[in-house]
């Protein structure tokens, strides 16, 4: 058990990098893919960045999507840390619809409108889920967490969106959803939890062990993936 009465620690991370798309932009089922070569390397990366502080985890939570299990397993394995992982299905990746369904018209709309600026409940991610019922999985899940006192220091392993969702929290304290905060793959997050319901430190956001500058890019991670879509229009 762990004392509440000082704010614990929750590491929340992203994914390392997947391929989406063949090169001919058909899409592989999201449910399926795994780590690119890119994305091992940033797993261990940031393993190797958590090692190099000496950070120790008591709980280990991934979505259970295989992207999340792999960054998870490299990063104990760079830091040596034996701990079992949890799956939490609540943490999965905002859902997407039927890519084939959606006009050309409205094609990057639907790919980046769930991600510019603050977001509407409304707004449909591809045209499946929204964001508002993104919320609904993420918010009560969070809270079951920070309810549960086994832990000081937790790893989360999760998703582009999801993280908004968790971020936007503890940024806040309210129903928001601000879709702008950007999300590298394999990026790491640190949050500080208080014992009130409100009392979110946020401590750095977004943080990149293998390119900590990201200077490869100034496109979103949506804005890339329509870019590798339309070439099967």
């Amino acid at each position: 058990m762990f004392p509440t009465s000082q704010r614990r620690r929750v590491y929340l991370m992203r994914h390392g990098s997947v391929t989406y798309f063949d090169a001919g932009g058909k899409p592989f089922l999201p449910e399926t893919v795994a780590l690119n070569e890119q994305g091992c390397a940033q797993a261990s990366a940031a393993g190797h960045a958590f090692a190099a502080e000496g950070i120790h985890f008591d709980r280990v939570i991934v979505s259970g999507l295989p992207r999340t299990v792999e960054t998870a397993t490299r990063v104990l394995a760079a830091t040596g840390q034996g701990i079992d992982i949890d799956i939490w299905p609540e943490f999965e990746e905002i859902r997407g619809g039927r890519l084939s369904t959606i006009a050309d018209a409205d094609l990057k709309e639907a790919f980046t409108g769930a991600f510019e600026g603050m977001v509407g409940e409304d707004k449909r991610f591809l045209g499946g889920e929204s964001v508002g019922q993104l919320m609904d999985r993420i918010h009560p899940a969070v809270t079951r967490l920070r309810g549960q006192d086994d832990w000081g220091t937790v790893l989360l392993v999760l998703h582009g969106g999801v993280n908004c969702a968790i971020l936007s929290l503890a940024l806040t304290g309210q129903r928001i959803f601000l879709g702008g905060l950007s999300q590298t793959a394999g990026c790491i997050n640190a949050l500080d939890v208080g014992e009130a319901e409100g009392d979110w430190v946020v401590r750095f956001v977004n943080y990149s062990p293998p390119a900590p500058l990201q200077t490869s890019t100034r496109s979103t991670t949506m804005e890339q993936l329509y870019e590798q879509y339309r070439l099967s229009r």
